[in-house]
């Protein structure tokens, strides 16, 4: 714990949430986002890599289920800055006790949450509201031949969407479904 942040368990051993303490006054607030020396316990001493926003126009879509194999697999922190999201992460680690359990969290731009999405889980979300906005902050840069993904309408991973869902890429879509040979992943 440190002063701007608690560390909160998941039922995932490794997949954490970390609960952001703002500051404010009258004139408003000062939210911490991230601070490398108070959040080392989390990225092993990797340094953010990337950083990327995302804007969901419509409530109902799902983004993901996404992740990058080694050597480029990542730790993701992941907030939301506008609306509201359901954040999925799936564990996907080989041999894991959880492996392909999957975990959800409800971050908001009020609840002042990240989900701290650790190396060997896919990950993904659904937009509660209209107009979401999110930020990503990657210990690895994106690396396009590294990238897989798992379907969000996987009934093998069976993920309680918290609503329809009313909108995906092609891409995401076309992710095939798993079968019982998935060994999963070494991260």
């Amino acid at each position: 714990m440190s002063e701007r942040f608690d560390i909160l368990d998941t039922p995932i051993t490794g997949l954490k949430v970390v609960q952001r303490r703002p500051v404010g006054d009258h004139r408003g607030l000062l939210d911490r986002m991230f601070c490398s020396e108070s959040l080392v316990a989390l990225t092993s001493g990797a340094s953010v890599a990337q950083i990327n926003r995302t804007l969901t126009k419509k409530r109902g879509t799902v983004r993901g289920l996404h992740f990058q194999m080694p050597p480029h697999a990542e730790i993701k922190f992941v907030s939301c800055l506008r609306g509201r999201i359901c954040d999925v992460a799936v564990d996907l680690r080989r041999g894991s006790a959880t492996f392909l359990r999957w975990h959800a969290e409800v971050l908001s731009e009020d609840n002042h949450r990240t989900l701290v999405v650790p190396a060997g889980f896919a990950h993904g979300f659904q937009a509660l509201t209209d107009g979401c906005e999110l930020l990503y902050l990657h210990t690895c840069a994106y690396h396009p031949a590294s990238e897989r993904g798992l379907n969000a309408r996987d009934p093998l991973l069976a993920i309680d969407w918290p609503e329809d869902i009313v909108e995906m890429s092609a891409r995401d879509a076309s992710h095939a479904l798993l079968t019982r040979e998935f060994d999963g992943v070494t991260p």
